[in-house]
This record gives structure tokens, sequence and C-alpha cells, in this order.
């Protein structure tokens, strides 16, 4: 009782003390975890984000076991979006009122350089008010490896183009034993390597977010291991560039119609609302914990919204990694994610990327327009 007093009042917590909460019972954690989460945040409110997610290439040299969307440069289905069909998605995107586009692909073998700093420019010239949050760390990588270049040239050059984010993707676990297992991804990008870059674009002032996904049989004190990669390098980008981390995003493993199916155990809604309790009371210098609806499903992001979350994440108009691996949910309209922050008894008020509030929407405007279908592209607020 007197260590979860302890983590109650949001003070500082060694990952031997967060090992030892694990086996206090789920609500117990996740009450300190949502005191910490009132101390943080205004208790009455979560957020959410109108976004689109452009997936701009599915040609991928990794390999991930875990990936259904990757395709090699050979197969049919292989594609490469050009920069007209990127820009009509994000004409879409502000037809509805969205403010960031997060655009990803997969670490792409031969298409040069250049093609990704005119991606750039040209979406900044045709859509100068959208943020463009792009190219994870391993895309990252796999630039530098293609160019020669370091991987702080690439986001140097990257954002004098254009570039205002780097996406967490490919966090999942950053304890090398379980992310380079021969039945997960011998090939990912390490642990050392994406910390390393997400600290370069900190250093840039780039935004950036933390991701975890669990499942993959990992053990509960290397799941703390992760976190402490993240809670150490928030430390340091907050002292030497005052610029980290805006937000910690978990989920869970999706295996449906993927390689690593039945080679890995998943994980279910407690193990999902435990670890999001363990992450809001390790991660006390992350000022944003997201629910994860697309993957876990409504109710269970409402219930994350009192085990830590202060944001329901966005409307992703569009959405095709997880989609692929077997998440049943992949966008939904904003009177959807209005609907689910007023049933679970917050105010909902949209936000943009860093976190500012766009506007107060009111509910009962919002929640009176006609439903409409999961993937289908809202009305304009």
């Amino acid at each position: 009782m007197q260590l979860l007093a302890k983590a109650s009042a949001g003070t500082r917590l060694t990952p031997a003390e967060l090992l030892a909460l694990q086996d206090e019972p789920l609500f117990a954690l996740a009450a300190a975890a949502d005191a910490v989460r009132r101390q943080k945040n205004d208790p009455d409110t979560v957020t959410y984000l109108i976004d689109r997610n452009v997936n701009y290439s599915n040609v991928c040299t990794i390999g991930c076991a875990f990936c259904g969307f990757y395709r090699t440069r050979r197969q049919e289905d292989a594609y490469v979006l050009s920069y007209e069909q990127i820009s009509e998605k994000l004409r879409e995107l502000e037809d509805v009122g969205g403010t960031r586009v997060l655009m990803q692909g997969g670490v792409h073998p031969t298409l040069p350089f250049e093609w990704y700093l005119d991606l750039m420019r040209y979406l900044k010239t045709h859509h100068p008010k959208i943020r463009v949050e792009a190219f994870s760390p391993e895309e990252i990588k796999g630039l530098a490896k293609l160019t020669g270049m370091t991987s702080l040239e690439v986001l140097r050059e990257l954002q004098q183009a254009g570039l205002d984010g780097l996406p967490g993707g490919g966090g999942e676990m950053l304890v090398d034993e379980v992310r380079h297992a021969k039945h997960i991804s011998p090939a990912r990008i390490s642990s050392d390597d994406w910390i390393r870059i997400m600290g370069e674009a900190q250093s840039l002032g780039l935004y950036t977010t933390a991701t975890m996904v669990i499942g993959f049989g990992e053990t509960e004190a290397q799941r703390i291991e992760s976190l402490m990669r993240i809670r150490d390098q928030q430390d340091k980008a907050l002292a030497e560039y005052g610029n980290g981390f805006s937000a910690f995003i978990s989920w869970t493993l999706q295996t449906e119609g993927v390689r690593i199916h039945g080679k890995a155990p998943g994980a279910g809604p407690h193990e999902y609302l435990k670890n999001t309790a363990t992450a809001r009371l390790l991660l006390d210098n992350v000022p944003h914990l997201q629910a994860s609806w697309p993957t876990m499903g409504y109710k269970v992001a409402q219930t994350a919204l009192y085990t830590g979350c202060d944001d329901f994440g966005s409307t992703m108009l569009e959405e095709n990694v997880v989609r692929q691996a077997g998440a049943k949910n992949q966008s939904t309209p904003e009177r959807e994610i209005v609907r689910q922050i007023v049933e679970a008894g917050f105010v909902p008020k949209q936000r943009d990327s860093l976190y500012g509030i766009v506007r107060a929407p009111d509910p009962e405007v919002i929640l009176a327009r006609p439903a409409e279908p999961a993937g289908a592209t809202p009305a304009a607020p």
C-alpha cells in the first residue's frame, strides 16, 4: 500500500518498484495511474485529433513476421503512390478540418532520396497548413544506408524540405532479445538505433512520439525495460534540447493473417490496460498517453481513459498496416470519437499534433449528425 501511495503521488519510481507493482490488482494499479493522469492533465478533458494515415508505399526489405502490409518489389500488388495521389488524400483531410498527415511506408531499396525530398516540398507547397509527420526511424535508417549519409544528415535535409515530425513506429519492444528473435524480426532496427534516431530528430526540434507493442512473449521485466529506454531518452532530450516525446501509445500485437500467427502469445485487454497504467506511472516525463481504439476496440479504449490515458487518438481516415494484421477497427468518424469520449464521462476537445486545443466541439451538435460507417469520410465540422 505504501508503494501504491507513492505511485499515486506521481513520485518517480524505479524499475524494481514498478516490477513489484505488477503484483497489485489491475484496479489498484489503474487508480494510481488515474491519479497521476489527473495531476498532469485536465481531469475532465479527453483530446482527439482529426488526421489521416497515408502509406505512400508498401515495398519493404525488412520482412517483419508480424507485418501483413509489406510487399517485395516484384509482387503484383506492390505500389508507390504518386505525389498527386497523396495530395488528393490531403485535400480530403483538409475538407474535414484535419490538421496532420501521418505518413509511413516500407524500407524501399531503390526509391531515390530526391523522391522523398521532392514529396515534402510538393506537400508543403500544396498543403501548407497540414503538418507532415513521416518516416519512422526504420525508414530513416534505410535512407541513410541508401544515400551513404548519416541519419542526422537525412533528417536535416528532410526537415529543410518540409518534414515536421517523426512517427514513433517501429518501437514495438525496445529490448533486442525480444525484437530480434528469429520468429519476430531479425532484421529489424535495433533498440539503440531507434533511440538514437529519435534523439537526433529531437535535437532538430522535430515532433516525436514513442510507441510500444506487447504480446511477443516478453516478460513484465522486459516491458518495464522497454519503457525505461523511453524515460531515459526523454530525460536526455528535455535536458539537452528542451524537446522530446509528446506522447506515448501502446497496443497489443495483431497476429491474424501474418507469419507470426501461432508463434507469439499475443496479449488481451487486461494486459493492455495494465501496461497503460504501468506506463503512466513510469513515464513521469512524458505528458500524454493515447488510448488505442483501432487495436483494442472502443470499450477497452474507453476504459484506458481510467488507466492513465488522456487522449483518444485520431480519426485515422485511412489505415492499412494494423488492418492487414487483423485489427478490426481501421478508421472512425469524428462523431464516433466524440460519442465514445462523452459516454466515458469526459469532455471532448479537438487538438492538433502538438496537443494544442483547436476547438471544443458541442457534443450535441456533433452527435446529431447522421451516423456514418467506420472508414467513411466524415462530414465537415
